[in-house]
């Protein structure tokens, strides 16, 4: 999207994970003011409130989703309102209820309000038992056996026929697991690999839920700001996907991310007590070929492991320092 004064961004889910460092991005872009911030609670993070405009927001209520559109007159949306894999998986009728029907007032909301474009996240998780793990192709046997997982394949399908039938612009990616520092775990499977640095910088041991040699996809935020507005900036003659990109960055197994943290801080212990996410874990990929975003839109990551690692703990002991 070209940014002008009239332009207004909506970002659903801006309490999440990804939608609290999307918010603050996008508002550093384009003005705080062209930044509307929802949720279905109000943020814990003040600034995200009071640095510009929040609205309380649960996407299941149509009429409200529709009232904030119809104030705002945004032309881009971020969907983000998700339930992730593991707490799907405690509740899985209202995981699959918020996951799809949350999208498919998104997306009529848009078509009828005139949105320009809409922004969805996939996941790894669309990947199933019987996918080949290593290198996972974009075009490939996809049968997963999560709410969360089966929520988002079938949402990839509708929002390529919503793009198909109602020429509406929606991009999405399919994310590995995401790591950063500015929020804590949202109940998803690779959140060992942020927990991991929490525990490390408050001197703790850590007990991990995966086993030390489970392989995962993964990605730094700052990688996944990027991707996620260098697709959402493309020109659309650019995008030839529209269910949803794969998108990689590193694959690392604890044992690694564990080795990696410990060349900075050599005492830190990590334990292995793998539970029910072991075997979500693994029946999802271990790395991931997106050549296709590369080739198509020229995704490329800035951080490996041990470049995250140091970044990680830097702002983590930061912040430690400055709430004593």
């Amino acid at each position: 999207m070209q940014s002008t004064p009239s332009d207004t961004i909506l970002v659903i889910g801006a309490g999440g994970q990804l939608g609290l460092e999307l918010t603050h991005e996008l508002r550093q872009r384009y003005g705080a003011s062209h930044v509307v911030a929802a949720d279905v609670r109000a943020p814990k993070d003040a600034a995200t409130q009071e640095s510009g405009p929040f609205e309380l927001l649960d996407v299941l209520d149509k009429n409200r989703l529709e009232e904030v559109m119809r104030q705002y007159k945004p032309k881009q949306v971020y969907h983000l309102a998700a339930l992730l894999s593991a707490t799907a998986e405690k509740n899985p009728k209202f995981g699959w209820q918020l996951n799809m029907d949350g999208l498919f007032n998104v997306l009529d909301a848009s078509v009828d309000l005139g949105v320009q474009q809409v922004y969805w996240p996939s996941s790894i998780a669309v990947f199933g038992p019987d996918t080949p793990r290593e290198n996972t192709p974009q075009l490939t046997i996809m049968n997963p056996n999560t709410i969360y997982g089966i929520s988002k394949l079938a949402g990839e399908q509708w929002c390529e026929w919503y793009f198909k039938k109602h020429g509406l612009d929606v991009r999405s990616l399919r994310y590995p697991g995401l790591i950063g520092y500015k929020s804590l775990p949202g109940g998803g499977t690779t959140d060992y690999a942020v927990d991991i640095y929490h525990k490390a910088v408050a001197g703790q041991s850590y007990e991990c839920f995966l086993s030390e040699d489970t392989y995962l996809p993964m990605m730094y935020m700052p990688d996944a700001l990027k991707a996620t507005l260098d697709l959402m900036h493309a020109p659309a003659e650019q995008i030839k996907i529209r269910s949803s990109y794969n998108l990689g960055a590193m694959s690392f197994s604890p044992r690694e991310i564990t080795a990696s943290i410990q060349r900075h801080q050599p005492d830190f212990r990590v334990t292995y007590q793998p539970d029910s996410r072991q075997q979500i874990a693994d029946s999802w990929p271990a790395s991931i070929d997106d050549s296709r975003a590369r080739q198509d839109w020229g995704w490329q990551p800035d951080f490996d492991l041990d470049k995250m690692t140091q970044d990680m703990l830097v702002n983590l002991k930061q912040q430690v320092a400055l709430s004593v």
